[in-house]
């Protein structure tokens, strides 16, 4: 075949593709799967925001937490810098 009818077969079949393409597109039956395709999208989307939403709260528990243990530390470093500055007070006042 020559080149030009090979064009001319390529165009001829992308058209005849393209019509019947749309109508089996606009079907029933690919107008249900479209719908089961969608619902299972729905659902999956659901799932998703669940997971996300579980994720957060740990990620908010962890936070919390997290916030309870460096208070407490800053508390315990406050508390050895007042029990450090007593014990130098009380050094200084044994040698007057």
């Amino acid at each position: 075949m020559s080149w030009h009818w090979n064009k001319f077969l390529i165009a001829a079949g992308g058209a005849l593709f393209g019509s019947y393409g749309v109508k089996i597109l606009k079907s029933k039956d690919m107008k249900k799967a479209y719908t089961q395709i969608t619902a299972a999208t729905l659902r999956m989307k659901d799932e998703v925001v669940k997971d996300f939403t579980a994720f957060g709260e740990s990620c908010s528990d962890i936070a919390a937490e997290a916030n309870d243990i460096n208070e407490m530390r800053a508390q315990e470093e406050e508390q050895k810098l007042i029990e450090n500055a007593r014990r130098i007070l009380g050094e200084a006042e044994e040698k007057k």
